[in-house]
């Protein structure tokens, strides 16, 4: 057998508060599943650290037989697709940032799904036009995307894999084989999360009966997913894009009891993955990048974080509370000019480098009130930026995030995603499908008859949240970051990076610290992580606030002269291995 079985720590049970969602982007993070101790962990040339620890053992694994930071990336998705299947998986899609160290390049690599040919602007609308309620859209075939992950891991394996393509699939297809341990996590979710057991196959793999998820601890096994994979190590992506495996998405997405989709053959057929620009910028003695869109998070965490390096610049006392209280206002306004501009860049201009220009940031900036919080922030016009229609998407934070680097230095950090947990519900050949279609602006037009940026063309992107990041000081890679958590990414990964650049924390203790997230008129605190103190200090200047659990998945890693220093998010049941 390939693996050893892991132990999780996690307690068994958790109690969610009451979970409702909307056709916007505050929506209620996935059940949480307790909060244990990060610790930092060193090793000397290699780590991996992701969401699960058998896909962090099966990336070490590639890692240690002389494999690149991407042939371990391949090796852990596949493996999180089995373990964590409720995240991502081969039905779903990502982001990627590689930097290469031999050609000293970074690159960026958008594996988004794309919506099938046959659909309209008026996808998610009601007969009478408005818009569907949220899980009227999710539930089934309709909200199927085209997956993108397989194609843009194949695309670079091609330029920076190692080792063989076929070697990459052994421990996903061993595991699968073999069987894992049911997890308290991914029981916690099939327990927690709404409307799980609507699909005939799900209710068979996932659950004892009809409502009964199989217990933490139980072995199971998944002989479709690990025959699949071995026609995909075999033959390639060909294999799920054109051979059988496409064939059964489509026959699932068409047929589906709930509300067939509009997937064909040609859609997949046609699927390609892109290589696009990393969107970099400085931020203090550093350069921070990101992914571009139709990823909106790169240019939204830049701007937190030049928002608030600008605010701290202007004054000569800046408190902690007082960062407290410019992180929010720095993200109101990020908030405003992502939900205006961003979209995907094949269908609408994006203001891409306008978003993150310095000039444009600090005039931004200056609108903070270090006293009392702005009543109402607005989208700014960040330089070259077209008359745009602000809006609002469903994001659901169904994600999952691995940092990597190998023994010659290349890096990786890719986020990962099949929308809300357990997607669609569709299980087909062993994997779930995504819904990232219900990522797209649910309307089509404003109010004014203005057309939205985010609205769901025939082969578009829809835009995301997902933030992989590498961090560079004097042109060396020196932090690789990201998260889940839908558009709750972008705070979880701007917060942690602050505290990690600015104030020089260590790396287990920013992931751990407390989150706050600011999208717009919301304001939410982590529950129990904030003292009254700053509470109150918080409401004397004019914030009024939640307090809720929140389910990031941080994993980093430092790069230092002397070694390499990761961790884990204790909010998950993540792992850092090494050597």
């Amino acid at each position: 057998m390939f693996f050893k079985r892991p132990t999780f720590t996690i307690a068994a049970a958790f109690l969610v508060s009451s979970i409702s969602y909307a056709s916007d982007p505050v929506i209620i993070p996935e059940a949480a599943s307790g909060f244990t101790e990060s610790t930092t962990v060193s090793a000397e040339s290699a780590m991996a650290v992701t969401a699960n620890p058998y896909a962090t053992y099966a990336a070490e694994k590639i890692l240690r037989a002389g494999g690149s930071a991407i042939d371990a990336g391949i090796a852990a998705q596949l493996v999180l697709g089995l373990v964590e299947p409720q995240s991502s998986g081969i039905g779903g899609g990502a982001f990627m940032l590689y930097w290469d160290a031999t050609s000293k390049q970074l690159s960026s690599w958008d594996g988004r799904e794309t919506a099938p040919q046959l659909v309209d602007e008026h996808h998610f609308l009601t007969p009478d036009g408005q818009p569907m309620g949220f899980f009227d859209a999710v539930i089934g075939g309709y909200s199927v995307g085209v997956p993108g992950v397989l194609a843009m891991l194949e695309a670079s394996h091609k330029r920076f894999g190692k080792l063989p393509w076929k070697t990459l699939f052994a421990p996903a297809i061993s595991l699968a084989n073999d069987g894992f341990v049911v997890s308290p996590r991914l029981h916690t979710l099939l327990l927690e999360m709404p409307k799980v057991a609507v699909n005939p196959a799900i209710t068979a793999y996932f659950f004892s009966d009809e409502k009964t998820p199989k217990p933490v601890g139980t072995i199971l096994k998944n002989p479709a997913y690990a025959a699949a994979l071995s026609k995909i190590a075999t033959k390639g992506s060909v294999a799920f894009y054109k051979g059988d495996i496409a064939k059964d998405i489509v026959n699932a997405v068409k047929s589906d009891q709930h509300r067939a989709g509009l997937l064909r053959k040609t859609d997949l057929e046609n699927y390609k993955a892109k290589e696009r620009t990393p969107i970099c910028a400085s931020f203090r003695s550093y350069k921070v990048c990101g992914a571009p869109p139709p990823s909106s998070g790169g240019t939204t965490v830049l701007a937190i974080l030049k928002m608030i390096e600008a605010t701290g610049d202007a004054n000569s006392t800046f408190t902690e509370a007082d960062f407290l209280h410019t992180f929010i206002e720095a993200s109101r306004l990020a908030f405003a000019d992502r939900n205006t501009y961003v979209a995907d860049p094949d269908f609408v201009e994006v203001p891409t480098a306008g978003l993150v220009d310095s000039a444009y940031l600090k005039r931004r900036a200056a609108l903070i009130d270090l006293k009392k919080r702005t009543q109402e922030v607005f989208a700014g016009q960040p330089p070259a930026s077209p008359t745009r229609i602000t809006s609002t998407s469903p994001e659901l934070p169904s994600t999952s995030h691995f940092s990597i680097v190998d023994a010659s230095g290349n890096v990786l950090s890719m986020t990962t995603s099949i929308e809300t947990a357990f997607g669609s519900r569709i299980f087909v050949d062993g994997f779930l499908l995504n819904n990232q279609l219900t990522d797209f602006s649910f309307s089509p037009d404003n109010s004014d008859g203005g057309k939205i940026a985010n609205r769901i063309e025939a082969g578009k992107r829809p835009r995301s949240s997902m933030s992989p990041m590498i961090i560079f000081k004097d042109d060396k890679p020196v932090l690789a970051i990201g998260s889940p958590g839908g558009a709750r990414i972008i705070d979880y990964v701007a917060g942690s990076i602050y505290r990690i650049l600015a104030e020089g924390e260590d790396i287990a203790d920013a992931i751990s610290a407390g989150h706050i997230i600011a999208m717009g008129d919301t304001t939410e605190l982590e529950t129990g992580r904030f003292s009254d103190e700053v509470k109150k200090n918080l409401q004397q200047r004019g914030h009024q606030f939640t307090e809720r659990d929140q389910t990031s998945g941080l994993h980093g890693i430092m790069i230092e002269d002397t070694g390499l220093k990761g961790a884990a998010d204790p909010r998950r049941e993540g792992q850092v291995l090494g050597f």
